[in-house]
């Protein structure tokens, strides 16, 4: 029987891999957990994988060339979550090791998030129910509706046209800016990024962090935006340069920004944004559901099976290179 470690640290596996998809993995292998409240790198991480041929990863556990380097005998490291910047895929070729992603099983409650912020940022739900906890009568402002409000998406993958879709349903008008797409559904229409910047009153990030995408939301950006526009970051904190918000927010022509990602521990807000008067700040919780969450766990447990029978699995990044495993199911 193979020997899997399970990364995520012990308060987060309830969370984010859970009772279901652990007790089908106990089935058909020996699980190792950690039983620390660590995120594993470096020596830790080479030390508690010792011996494991699988590893399911928490999405913060980092992988580089010492950490692969040091365990011969491990075939696969298997990412729960979608984003593999921190494994070294180089590295792990390099090194005969397959390297698995899930795939976003979060649209529906990213989607969800973005909608319910917009509703809060427009309607100043969040700001009465402060002043009434702080003790004091709730001021009553004015608000705006969605319909006939316009907004921009950037970046029109999964999510973006999940957005999109309820955004119509609210009865708004819906532009997207995305370099990789030629077409897009009926009643969205497909502009450029100056037209999406100037005309939309809500402005969506949903694009993909790359090398590209860093600091997409520049201080020029921020500039071409319509005064009074609400800017809302559901895809990552690298495509944000935090002093340019910063300044939007403080002397226009942002009205604020609703944050769930950021530059901060795990793609948590920053600190200094995340307290800002004119900010909806939230901890990186936009997928945090129970069937976003089991989604990745059990398409894991799926991927380690399947290498376990002998399967290339789906998710795999580096398939050609998975040479540890091959030899392991050939003998």
């Amino acid at each position: 029987m193979a020997t899997v470690l399970v990364t995520h640290p012990a308060s987060r596996l309830a969370t984010y891999f859970g009772e279901r998809a652990l007790g089908q993995l106990r089935e058909w292998a020996e699980v190792r957990l950690n039983t620390s409240e660590q995120d594993w790198q470096g020596a830790d991480l080479v030390a508690a994988a010792q011996g494991c041929e699988v590893v399911i990863a928490y999405r913060q556990t980092p992988f580089d060339a010492a950490v692969f380097a040091a365990l011969p005998q491990l075939w696969a490291v298997c990412r729960c979550a979608m984003d593999i910047r921190t494994i070294d895929v180089d590295a792990a070729s390099h090194h005969g090791i397959l390297v698995t992603r899930a795939s976003a099983g979060f649209g529906t409650a990213v989607t969800e998030w973005v909608m319910g912020v917009m509703i809060d940022a427009v309607r100043h739900i969040s700001a009465a129910r402060m002043q009434y906890q702080a003790g004091h009568e709730a001021q009553a402002w004015m608000g705006r509706e969605l319909r006939g409000a316009t907004l921009g998406v950037v970046g029109y993958g999964h999510i973006g046209r999940q957005v999109c879709a309820l955004a119509q349903a609210f009865g708004m008008q819906v532009l997207v800016h995305d370099p990789h797409v030629q077409a897009v559904n009926a009643g969205v229409s497909l502009v450029t990024w100056e037209k999406l910047l100037s005309a939309s009153d809500h402005v969506v990030c949903l694009a993909p962090a790359t090398a590209e995408t860093e600091n997409l939301f520049n201080a020029k950006a921020f500039a071409q935006m319509k005064p009074g526009a609400w800017f809302i970051n559901a895809a990552r904190g690298n495509l944000v340069d935090e002093v340019a918000l910063r300044h939007a927010l403080d002397h226009g022509p942002l009205a604020g920004a609703a944050l769930d990602v950021g530059r901060g521990p795990d793609q948590t807000p920053s600190l200094d944004l995340a307290r800002h008067p004119k900010v909806i700040a939230t901890p990186h919780i936009g997928g945090l559901t129970p069937a976003a969450t089991e989604h990745q766990a059990l398409e894991t447990v799926a991927q380690t099976r399947a290498l376990l029978q002998g399967q290339i699995p789906t998710g795999a990044v580096n398939a050609e290179h998975a040479r540890r495993w091959r030899v392991a199911v050939q003998a």
